[in-house]
């Protein structure tokens, strides 16, 4: 039995993937790497020029995998590096500062410029999505909660992780996951395969309720301006639907004060 095992390894060619990494600078990406690979942590920061790259090798259920990963520099300066390296990748890492709102913001942006630069007849669906809310470790700083940062990549159909460089946290499962669904991709044909938790809401269901979640006060909740009257209130967005499958969730919000709300 031990003897057909090894035969059935060795029938199995090594796969050999191209991995990027991409979000804001300053947001630990090459921190998540370093601590991967390198079982290590620098503190000093240190900023990408252009491209990092390495080389490690891993083995995932009986196939090895020789991963060939480009560190993209996260300022704007480098763009004209970067657009060099989007294409034939098998996987991204999308990291964001949980302590920073605007390098979750700016993930949208990252996915448009990785779709630009891979043409017009780029199959997204053949490339392994992770999204890395990092930093966790620095809880008092936080400002972008769990729920928010999974319904963002679960509604996409990308797997979350809760990651910390510094402490390690979450950063072993997260490449143990990410390079799993590489393999099973590449088995199936070049097919991305299902996250296998679903948030319950489509992309489109998944930004209505972030925008509601994100307005600065109930008035803009609402889509009326403060002080509004009760004839341009009614006529505002007094509930916000949002259908799910078969069934419709209304989001119902009331101005204190206000005689018009039920």
């Amino acid at each position: 039995m031990e003897t057909n095992l090894q035969k059935r390894r060795e029938n199995k060619k090594s796969l050999r993937v191209k991995v990027i990494s991409l979000g804001n600078a300053e947001v630990g990406k090459s921190c998540i790497i370093k601590r991967y690979c390198e079982k290590r942590f620098v503190s000093k920061y240190l900023a990408t020029i252009g491209i990092d790259y390495g080389v490690t090798k891993v083995q995932v259920r009986d196939r090895e995998m020789k991963v060939n990963i480009f560190d993209m520099a996260g300022h704007p300066f480098f763009y004209e590096v970067r657009n060099e390296f989007y294409k034939d990748s098998q996987g991204v890492i999308l990291v964001y500062d949980v302590g920073l709102k605007e390098s979750f913001d700016a993930l949208d942006s990252w996915l448009g410029e990785m779709k630009q630069e891979m043409g017009s007849h780029a199959n997204m669906e053949s490339i392994v999505f992770v999204v890395c809310a990092n930093k966790v470790d620095l809880t008092k700083r936080r400002v972008i909660d769990e729920s928010e940062g999974r319904l963002w990549a679960e509604s996409r159909g990308f797997q979350y992780f809760e990651t910390s460089a510094q402490s390690g946290e979450g950063i072993s499962e997260m490449f143990q996951a990410f390079f799993s669904s590489i393999a099973d991709m590449c088995e199936n044909g070049g097919r991305r395969p299902a996250s296998g938790v679903s948030a319950g809401f489509t992309r489109e269901q998944a930004d209505t309720i972030r925008r509601i979640r994100s307005s600065k006060d109930s008035w803009d909740m609402l889509g009326v301006k403060p002080g509004a009257t009760s004839h341009v209130f009614k006529q505002g967005y007094f509930m916000k639907r949002v259908p799910v499958g078969n069934s419709v969730i209304v989001l119902q919000h009331c101005l204190k004060g206000d005689r018009s709300c039920v």
